[in-house]
């Protein structure tokens, strides 16, 4: 059986000592009162609620999935996700960053982003249900009237009501133009939705009384393609004037999904047959509103790979340390036992490496984007709030896609640690790898994060963002230029960053020419720049360790974040040359290929 244990040593190392996340929360006036202690002590009890409540139920929950009463159209969660939800909101995890107006905590979402890695750590399934109400929510209290928030966000913030969106059609996914749902105007200002959608998760579920579904829908007289897309507001149930639920509305599941992974989550056949709705927002401008609840649910996604790449590192530690077999290539190791353990072995070491540098830069990416959120939406100063907001726009899809690729990475290598055992159901490896290859595809395929990294967010300004994240780079360059100690950090980011400027132009150039090259570049620039921002934290992480020793620090916790930073920099971090190589070659022989795909 897996065993899991929340690593806050590691949040409190990159929140305190590599991006001192308190110093620019006190800069926020509704944060002026955080301290190093209060984090600290939410996230300690946080990672018991995760290894203690969530994490048991995990095999349990993959093991018997969700079912649906055909008759009813009611779904059933597996045995103890129910009353572990109810423990959730209980202990107030619901409200943690949501806003004091609407019942939460106001706590900064950086710490909701940690507290939420050890739910997925846990069990990504479970963590599915509470995870996609914060992104409804984002998206309502960015969008919505002031009725609809009263209606709706104190019930989502308690955890009370759940949340969903409901985005894909059986026609089409990611080419949202396509839609086919109608909403049809009511003279009560409330809108008649009819239509289907798949894939929704958590669209269905007995783990709260009533669940807010935002719908996208076409108006009668809507204009064809993406600019013709309304949002609503439908919900499972009815909500009375008093706040009370009244009559079921016309939203059922009509099916579950059979999955790779991911069991223990409702994913779900969603009928609308005349639902009632009410529109957030303006009129054919639904996606600026269903861009928020995207966008959170991106960032989401990335942690959700984190927190699978943290837990099955830590399982695949342990068997290497435990399993014998064999013996080292340089001579016995354990000479009072038959065999060796397999850590011993150079590629085992490899393997679990590569999965624990990936859970470190994971991480640090995943707090930088937490407070870039956090200065975006609360920080007093209006060209920090545009700067914020440049930033995170550019990191948002390295972060999903990065992250979730690498998590592809990690827990297959460590379920290769274990060898035949990997594949056995009852040690859990298969399963952290199977949960994270749906990562990958929702909110965005991985090639969707690369073209709108590419396209929109590098090509579509110039690079102009990109370049301020070079000057980052620069910075920390010019402050350790000097030091002999860091040159095996800084040099490689230095050169990467420099050859970042003629990459993108060269690409971009192409692109004008033929877009295709765009898109054929796209996937492998995408990897680059991960590795560009990785590289970037990395050098940072090991900055930090270096002075630290220098002081006299004799802890062996530094001297593991130094030899991770340096088999990054070694095994990782030189597959940018080959990406580069790759994305140069260019659009013709992908797409010269028509006998080939005869």
């Amino acid at each position: 059986m897996p065993t899991y244990t929340p690593p806050l040593r590691d949040m409190q190392f990159v929140m305190h000592e590599v991006l001192h996340v308190v110093d620019d929360l006190q800069q926020i006036p509704k944060h002026t009162d955080i301290d190093v202690d209060t984090i600290n002590a939410v996230l300690e009890e946080g990672g018991k609620f995760a290894a203690e409540v969530a994490f048991p139920l995990n095999i349990s929950g993959d093991t018997e999935g969700c079912s649906i009463d055909q008759t009813t159209h009611a779904v059933t969660t597996p045995r103890g996700f129910k009353e572990a939800y109810r423990q959730y909101i209980d202990a107030g995890w619901a409200a943690l960053a949501c806003a004091p107006e609407f019942g939460g905590q106001g706590l900064p979402y950086v710490v909701n982003s940690m507290f939420y890695e050890m739910l997925n750590s846990a069990n990504q399934a479970w963590t599915m249900y509470p995870g996609l109400t914060h992104g409804a929510y984002a998206a309502l209290e960015t969008h919505g009237t002031p009725e609809q928030k009263a209606t709706y966000l104190p019930k989502m913030t308690s955890g009370e009501w759940t949340g969903s969106m409901c985005l894909t059609e059986p026609h089409c996914g990611t080419d949202l133009g396509l839609m086919r749902t109608k909403a049809e105007p009511q003279a009560d200002g409330t809108y008649k939705i009819t239509g289907n959608k798949i894939f929704i998760s958590a669209g269905e579920h007995d783990m709260t009384d009533n669940i807010v579904h935002l719908v996208l829908a076409r108006l009668p007289d809507a204009p064809p393609g993406i600019k013709g897309i309304s949002l609503f507001i439908v919900p499972k149930f009815h909500v009375n004037a008093d706040g009370s639920l009244g009559a079921r509305n016309g939203i059922y599941c009509g099916g579950l999904e059979h999955k790779m992974g991911i069991h223990g989550n409702a994913t779900c056949q969603m009928v609308l047959d005349g639902a009632v709705g009410t529109m957030v927002g303006q009129p054919n401008k639904g996606m600026q509103g269903m861009f928020v609840m995207m966008n959170a649910a991106r960032l989401g996604v990335g942690n959700q790979s984190l927190g699978l790449t943290e837990v099955a590192f830590q399982n695949a530690l342990a068997y290497a340390k435990d399993r014998i077999q064999m013996r080292s290539l340089s001579g016995t190791k354990a000479k009072d036992k038959p065999a060796d353990p397999i850590i011993v072995h150079p590629d085992v070491r490899k393997m679990l490496m590569t999965a624990r540098a990936y859970a470190d830069g994971g991480r640090a990416l995943q707090v930088y984007c937490s407070m870039l959120l956090e200065k975006e939406h609360h920080h007093p100063d209006a060209k920090v709030r545009a700067d914020a907001g440049e930033m995170l726009a550019l990191l948002t899809p390295i972060a999903k896609a990065f992250l979730t690729d690498n998590g592809h990475i990690a827990t297959n290598a460590c379920l290769q640690v274990f060898g035949g055992h990997g594949f056995i159901k009852e040690w859990g490896m298969e399963q952290f790898a199977r949960d994270n290859r749906i990562n990958m595809i929702y909110e965005g395929t991985n090639t969707i994060q690369s073209l709108d990294l590419l396209g929109r967010k590098v090509l579509g300004n110039n690079g102009e963002t990109l370049k301020k994240f070079g000057k980052l780079i620069a910075r920390l360059v010019e402050e350790e230029g000097v030091n002999e100690k860091m040159a095996e950090f800084i040099t490689p980011i230095a050169v990467l960053g420099e050859q970042m400027t003629k990459f993108t132009t060269e690409v971009g150039f192409k692109g004008f020419q033929n877009p295709d090259e765009v898109g054929a570049a796209a996937v492998d620039y995408l990897r680059v720049a991960g590795h560009m921002v990785f590289g970037y934290f990395f050098a940072r992480m090991a900055q930090v360790a270096l002075r630290e020793q220098a002081a006299g620090n004799t802890d062996p916790f530094y001297t593991a974040k130094l030899q991770t930073a340096r088999f990054y920099f070694a095994k990782l971090f030189p597959e940018t040359a080959t990406l580069m190589r790759t994305a140069r070659a260019g659009s013709k022989a992908v797409m010269d290929t028509n006998a080939a795909l005869a």
